[in-house]
């Protein structure tokens, strides 16, 4: 089975994250611990802390698809791309 992944950040430029994961938003909302969203998904604990604390560098899109299930929003609700490489905000598809 081929494994299909996002990258989350651009290392590239230092620091300037170019999506925000809402995952501890989400967990907050809900007073979730990251055992709870592990045991609920079957996703690691580790996959689900690297998300947590915005330290992920890829995600699968499995797991994608069982943290959005889970918490009943689209991957919109999920992950915001913020910026581009140059720190300028994207607002939508771009010619």
């Amino acid at each position: 089975m081929q494994a299909f992944f996002v990258v989350l950040n651009d290392f590239s430029s230092l620091g300037n994250d170019l999506i925000k994961c809402h995952l501890s938003r989400l967990m907050g909302e809900r007073k979730l611990k990251v055992i709870d969203v592990a045991r609920a998904t079957g996703l690691h604990r580790n996959t689900i802390t690297l998300l947590y604390d915005e330290t992920a560098v890829r995600v699968e899109l499995e797991a994608m698809d069982k943290l959005c299930e889970f918490f009943g929003v689209e991957v919109g609700g999920l992950f915001e791309r913020t910026a581009d490489s140059s720190g300028v905000a994207k607002t939508g598809p771009q010619p």
